[in-house]
């Protein structure tokens, strides 16, 4: 073997084990849910989604596929997410009391079911590499629900209607691959972090990044509903 083809083997090998980072993550996360931490699960879990934000990446530029086609990253990455998008975030969702008792563990059935669909849909993203259908960004909704503080009930419908959204062919935007407005979208998405993260973790600047948190998300709903209803990309 030539030192070209293991230099590039090697190369493989370490992006997926970065790829394979994202469940220690996950795991951390769930570890700190279970001690009542919720801005470390959180903190985790979105080192889990950075990961999964740019492995992808990693991946098709170092051509890995061709390099170890006996190890189908695909697989690799719909496991971790399963258990970083899905899993955990339905154990806090039970764990930091976002759903009214009684109903709260029939509703995770619900999610935990649903979500098995939306990782076997072979039509999950669409040629320009939109989400056709709400894809199981649960660790997203948990987040969501803290920062707004939203009522049990409130949550209830929220979670009725994400499962909905699951089965209908409304584009979600993602930001790491749709090609139009890519750099806009990737800054945008870098602000929503930082603001996300002052947020979390308050400071003098609370109200100011809670004004710009809220802009950005409307700005990608924005982008769902032209893109699902106007038919524009």
């Amino acid at each position: 073997m030539s030192v070209k083809n293991l230099h590039s083997l090697l190369i493989a090998w370490c992006i997926h084990l970065f790829t394979a980072l994202g469940v220690i993550c996950g795991f951390q996360a769930l570890l700190s849910s279970l001690d009542k931490n919720f801005n470390a699960a959180v903190l985790w879990l979105a080192l889990a989604l950075f990961i999964d934000g740019v492995d992808g990446n990693l991946a098709r530029k170092y051509k890995v596929k061709e390099i170890l086609p006996n190890v189908d990253g695909s697989i690799l990455d719909n496991i971790i997410d399963y258990f970083t998008y899905v899993l955990v975030p339905c154990v806090m969702l039970l764990w930091f009391n976002f759903l009214p008792k009684g109903i709260d563990l029939y509703l995770v059935f619900g999610i935990l079911i649903c979500s098995c669909y939306t990782f076997s849909n072979n039509n999950l993203k669409t040629s320009d590499f939109y989400f056709s259908g709400f894809p199981a960004l649960w660790n997203l909704l948990v987040l969501y629900l803290h920062i707004l503080e939203t009522p049990e009930t409130t949550n209830v419908i929220i979670v009725l209607s994400l499962l909905v959204l699951t089965f209908m062919p409304i584009k979600f935007v993602h930001p790491f691959r749709v090609q139009k407005y890519k750099k806009i979208n990737l800054f945008l998405t870098f602000l929503w972090s930082l603001s996300t993260l002052v947020i979390l973790f308050g400071g003098d600047y609370y109200k100011s990044a809670f004004y710009i948190w809220i802009i950005i998300n409307f700005y990608f709903v924005a982008i769902t509903v032209k893109r699902s209803f106007l038919h524009q990309a």
